[in-house]
Parts: structure tokens; C-alpha cells; sequence
């Protein structure tokens, strides 16, 4: 059977296979055993390989089994120990019978092993395991801490630490949590609802996970939809590449807290994913997340083939972009798995015989100490790799082929990015990738604010000064070579890098603004607070930057004439209802706005000449040649007698004018 000879191909293959070992496994199309039962061993044999790796050295079978491996040794031997069914092998199968041979001094020395724990039963020693405490004694670094993002649909970060996160520690730093034996707990100060967890406490079976209450998501992951930070009046929002939903639904969860209606938010997510396979996790991921009835997601639909011009589209004021991209960035919690692995023990020599050779060389079967503890970071670094969106691994082998990929992948982003800025109502976009390769991020970054439709339509980068908190305060910028020496564009550029301090994943991220247009129009009229959000009344309508001192709207500008021209009150509260204006100097004061010299105009006409010149016009028109009285009828008789009209307080009258379009908007301006 193939079962251990694939998982030990899987767990040796060299750290440029890339990916998780997850993805590793499940990617891989040629394997004989099901992709589960490999990774379940696997997965399983390094969780025990510092217990395993003690029971075969002491147990010494590698001395006396030559043709065993390290790697062969620990797999067969974890199933003998510890699986319920044995070895997975024919009772006659020559690895089956050379490891079987030596069971009883085997299972010795896993009761030693325990005794020296101080354990008192192999049920307990497995608790002991999976909790993680086997390494508490290693104080050393773990390469990085779990990342757990609370969903606020569901539920409140003080709820999750009063709760799930009970047991933890409170640690000031990252590097606190990075410490292997410890259970430990970081709030984040970037990224609001989102914390960092020892990599030893397993979440993967509490019912928060399962339920949706919190979600994994790497720190740097959220960014994007925390950039876009969609507000109420950006209508509703794309996510351009959406599977498996992480973004998306982060991007919910923000909609929902700006929302002035708890539990309701008017506008919608419209989610592509042209795989259907991975629309399918994305349907799954919405569902369990709740935010299904804020989200419209598009199985099959490219995002490239979108009409933005379409009446669906015209809402859209906000875009997330997450292409595929070269994947050189991603990390996983059980991306490099820690694997100890026995080394052959040199027999005590006999007496009077020679010691061994100083240079003799060590078998192949015989690792050197400096791999008892596997480090599968190291790796040759000229070798690359890229995982697509499925998790498949390429291993790129020369540097041709990868400036082929990359060019190939580049002109696809590019053109991603260029059918954004294409959405007649957007204002702001996100442009993010998992990639390290400045091709993919700071390149496609320049090459876009190039074009110059681009710049026509009013994109620009938005500025590091403009971004929300969190990431205005992100020390990791981007690339002042790869950005072709615009310091302004690196500046405002994010990157992540996954092998510092921050404890984050590879990742790159652009944001970019719309000057002008529609919004800047509509919103100048709008207060807003230091973040760039809407100021809202009591009502939770937004409100006027103008309300203290409002301006005359064209309706009023027509009362006022009508109500000059009639000779009937002024803006003067103490102003008497028989008074009328008749000279310059008398109305001038009346008046204001861009309405000014048609008022005084009318002003100026005394009642009495504006009746001659009306009655001298209708003479005139009656004395013309008629060539064909059937089709012209004479004009209607003109009245001086007007129905009386009430004094109007201007003032006040328009003061409450501004008051009630905060409630109910004026219905002549809308057809404007």
C-alpha cells in the first residue's frame, strides 16, 4: 500500500513545494490513497514526532532495520502506537513485519516516555498532545501566531474574550504570543475586532468556529476591506474576486456597524467568482458568517465580463480587487509543520576495537544532528513558487520562467484594475494581492494611474495622510524602487512581509480615490467628522454643513420675486405688509445670492410704469396686420387684481426650510 510511502514523500519534499501541506496534499492529482487519510497521518505523525522520535532512538530500530528510514520509522510506528486499526498495511507486507517485530520494545518505551512526563495514562498523554504541551519547555519563536477575526454579525469581541478566549493570557505584544508553549492572546491595534492567539491553542472544534462567530484570517487579509471602509452614502459595493469569502464577508460586517439601523443595511455586496467550485465555499462561507442578506453572489460571473454601465452596476460606489496572483506570500499554520525526526545513535564500540573514522560519511539513512529538529523554512532561494487561487503548486524552476508568469499574471491584474475604474459611480477602489513580486503590485500600481483615461476620469492613489487609522499608522510601505522612484505612490503603498516581527503573511495592498464627480458634488453640502464620515442629526439624517447660515434655493429666489413684484413683504421680520419699495437704495439690502441684480431689475419698475408698458404692448399687438384671423384668437384680458398673499418671515422661513430637507428632501430639486 502507497499510504506511508505518499505521506512521507509529502512531509520531505522540499519547503519550495510551497503551499500549506493541506494544499500540498489535496492539490495533488497522482495519489493513490485518498488525499484525507494521508493528511490525517501526517498531520497526526508531527503533532507526536518529538515522543516518536524519543521511543526510536531509544528503541533503536533504525540500527537494527536498515532498510527503514527516519521518515518511514516515525509514520509506521505512530500507527502501531497510537491509531486504533495498527499499521494500515497487509499482515504480510515486509514494513508491516519489520516494525511489528519490535512492538513490545516500542510500546516500552512509550510508557517510559510517559512515566518521564509524569503522565498517568496514554488517554492523558493524547490530551497532552493536542494541547500543545509537549513543547512548552521550547521557549523559542514560533514563526507565527494564529490570526482570529471577530465576526460582527454575530457576535462582540468583549463576548468572544468573556467566552472562547477565557483561558488565555493577555499579551501586550506579538512577540509575547509567538513564544511555543505559551496561551496567550493579543488584541490587535491595527485592524479593530481582530486578534492574535498562540499557535498552540486549537479553535478548530470550539463552537464559536464552527458557528461562524469568529473566523481565521491572517492580519494583512484584512486589510483591504478595512481600507475600502465602505460608508453609507458609497452605495453598494463589488468584490471583484471573492471566493473564499474572508474579504466578503469582512466587507459585511463593515457595512453593518456604519449602518444607522442596527441589523438592517440598504446596500449590497455583489460578490463574483467565475470558478463554481469556489463559488460554492464562498456560498457556504457567506451562510455561516450571516451575511447572506447583505450579500448577492454571482457563481460563474467573470468579473471581467461585467457591464458597468448596467442599471445592477450603477449603485456601485466602492470596489475590493483581490486577484489571482503568484501566491509567493501565503503562509499557513500548518504551511511548515514541525517535524522531528530520529537520528541512527552510533553502536557503543566494543572493546579494544578502533573508533570510526573522523571524516567517515555519515549514510544516507543517517541525518546529521543539525536535522533532529527540521527546519523546513530553509530553502534553496533562487527556486520560487506560485499556488493559484485553488491551492495548486507550481514550482518555478528558472528565472525565465518565472518573468513569464509574472508578466502573464501582471497584464491580467492590470486589466482587472482598468475594468474598475470603469464603474461610472465608483469612488474608491482596493487593489491587493498575496504577492511578494513588485510586478504584481507596485508595477501594476503605476502602469494604471497612467493611462490616461484613468487620470481623465479623476483616479489618483489614494494618499497614506487620507487612510483610515489603522493603516496610516502601518510602518511596512511600499517600494520606492519598484514604484519607479515616486515616493508618493511607495509611500501610500502597504506591504506585509512574512517573515518580521508583525507576524503576518506576505501581502501588498493600493488603495485609489475619485476627484470630483458625483460625490464631491452631492457631499459638499454635508458635514463630516475627522474619519471622513457623515455627521448625523437625531434622526439620522445627515447633516447640512449650511444650516446656520442656509442659501437661497431657485424656489425661493422665484417667491421672492413673485413676492416683490407683488409689492408684498420683505425679508424684514418688523418690515409692515402696506410698505413697498420703490427706489434702489430701498430693496438693495432686501436682497442676496446670485438672484441679486434681476430683483433689483424688477425693483426699480414703478407699478405704475409697468402697467403703461404692459397696456401700450397688448394696443400694439391688436393694431398688427391679421392675414388669418381664423387661427389667431385675440389674447386674454390682463388683471392688475392679485388674490392678497400672507407676509412671509424670510429668515425663519428659510431657516426651516433647510431644517425639513434634512427630513423630507425638496421634490423640485430632485428633478434637477
Amino acid at each position: 500500500m502507497s499510504l506511508y510511502y505518499e505521506a512521507a514523500d509529502l512531509l520531505t519534499a522540499p519547503t519550495n513545494a510551497g503551499g500549506s501541506l493541506k494544499s500540498r496534499i489535496f492539490g495533488k492529482k497522482d495519489l493513490k490513497s485518498q488525499p484525507a487519510q494521508i493528511y490525517a497521518l501526517a498531520i497526526e505523525t508531527c503533532k507526536w514526532s518529538s515522543v516518536l522520535k524519543e521511543i526510536v532512538e531509544n528503541a533503536e530500530i533504525l540500527r537494527l532495520e536498515r532498510k527503514l528510514t527516519p521518515i518511514l520509522s516515525i509514520l509506521l510506528v505512530h500507527d502501531l502506537l497510537l491509531a486504533k486499526k495498527g499499521i494500515a498495511l497487509p499482515a504480510t507486507h515486509g514494513l508491516r513485519t519489520t516494525v511489528e517485530k519490535h512492538k513490545g520494545r516500542l510500546h516500552a518505551e512509550l510508557v517510559k516516555a510517559r512515566i518521564r512526563r509524569k503522565i498517568s495514562s496514554l488517554e492523558a498523554f493524547k490530551a497532552f498532545i493536542e494541547e500543545g504541551l509537549e513543547n512548552e519547555a521550547d521557549t523559542s519563536d514560533a514563526p507565527y501566531p494564529r490570526w482570529v477575526r471577530i465576526n460582527t454579525l454575530k457576535t462582540t469581541l468583549e463576548d468572544q474574550l468573556e467566552s472562547t478566549f477565557a483561558g488565555l493570557e493577555r499579551a501586550t505584544s506579538i512577540a509575547a504570543v509567538r513564544k511555543r508553549g505559551t496561551k496567550r492572546l493579543f488584541i490587535d491595534h491595527h485592524i479593530p475586532n481582530l486578534v492574535a492567539i498562540s499557535a498552540s491553542f486549537d479553535l478548530t472544534k470550539s463552537l464559536a468556529y464552527k458557528s461562524g462567530h469568529i473566523i481565521f484570517q491572517d492580519k494583512a487579509s484584512c486589510f483591504p476591506a478595512y481600507m475600502l471602509d465602505p460608508l453609507p452614502q458609497d452605495g453598494d459595493i463589488v468584490d471583484a474576486c471573492s471566493a473564499p469569502g474572508n474579504k466578503t464577508t469582512h466587507l459585511a460586517s463593515i457595512l453593518l456597524e456604519h449602518s444607522s439601523e442596527p441589523k438592517h443595511c440598504s446596500q449590497t455586496i455583489y460578490a463574483f467568482e467565475k470558478n463554481k467550485g469556489r463559488a460554492e465555499t464562498l456560498e457556504k462561507m457567506v451562510n455561516l458568517a450571516g451575511s447572506d442578506t447583505l450579500t448577492k453572489i454571482r457563481p460563474g460571473h467573470d468579473f471581467l465580463k461585467s457591464d458597468p454601465k448596467s442599471p445592477q452596476m450603477q449603485k456601485v460606489g466602492a470596489l475590493l480587487l483581490d486577484p489571482s496572483c503568484s501566491g509567493s506570500g501565503i503562509i499557513g499554520r500548518d504551511d511548515m509543520p514541525e517535524l522531528h525526526l530520529p537520528v541512527l545513535k552510533a553502536a557503543a564500540p566494543k572493546h579494544g576495537a578502533r573508533p570510526p573514522k573522523k571524516n567517515a560519511k555519515l549514510k544516507a539513512s543517517e541525518p546529521t544532528p543539525e536535522s533532529r529538529k527540521r527546519k523546513r523554512e530553509e530553502h534553496d532561494p533562487a527556486m520560487d513558487v506560485m499556488v493559484d487561487d485553488d491551492g495548486e503548486v507550481t514550482a518555478i524552476s528558472s528565472e525565465d520562467e518565472l518573468k513569464n508568469r509574472l508578466e502573464a499574471l501582471s497584464k491580467f491584474q492590470l486589466e482587472l484594475l482598468l475594468h474598475a475604474f470603469k464603474f461610472p459611480s465608483a469612488q474608491k477602489i482596493t487593489y491587493s494581492t498575496c504577492s511578494v513580486h513588485a510586478e504584481e503590485n507596485e508595477t501594476v500600481v503605476q502602469k494604471a494611474l497612467e493611462q490616461p483615461s484613468v487620470r481623465e476620469a479623476g483616479w489618483r492613489i489614494l494618499k497614506r495622510e487620507e487612510q483610515i487609522r489603522g493603516l496610516k499608522d502601518w510602518p511596512v510601505r511600499g517600494d520606492l524602487e519598484a514604484a519607479g522612484g515616486d515616493e508618493e505612490i511607495a509611500k501610500s503603498c502597504i506591504r506585509a512581509n512574512k517573515e518580521d516581527e508583525h507576524g503576518t503573511m506576505g501581502f501588498f495592498l493600493a488603495g485609489f480615490v475619485r476627484d470630483g464627480g458625483r460625490t464631491k458634488e452631492m457631499d459638499k453640502h454635508f458635514l463630516r467628522d475627522e474619519r471622513g464620515h457623515l455627521v448625523r442629526d437625531i434622526m439620522g439624517f445627515p447633516a447640512r454643513s449650511d444650516v446656520e447660515e442656509p442659501g437661497e434655493t431657485p424656489e425661493e429666489a422665484h417667491e421672492d420675486s413673485a413676492t416683490e413684484a407683488d409689492g408684498l413683504g420683505g425679508f424684514e421680520e418688523e418690515q409692515k405688509e402696506e410698505v413697498i419699495p420703490q427706489t434702489v437704495e430701498a430693496v438693495r439690502p432686501l436682497v442676496s445670492g446670485k438672484d441679486k441684480s434681476l430683483k433689483v431689475a424688477k425693483a426699480e419698475a414703478p407699478a405704475k410704469a409697468r402697467k403703461k408698458s404692459a397696456e401700450k404692448e397688448r394696443s400694439s399687438k391688436a393694431e398688427a396686420p391679421v392675414k388669418d384671423n381664423s387661427t389667431i384668437s385675440a389674447p386674454p384680458k390682463e388683471t392688475n387684481a392679485k388674490p392678497p398673499k400672507a407676509v412671509v418671515n424670510k429668515h425663519s422661513h428659510s431657516a426651516m426650510l433647510n431644517r425639513t430637507q434634512l427630513i423630507k428632501p425638496n421634490k423640485k430639486q430632485k428633478k434637477k
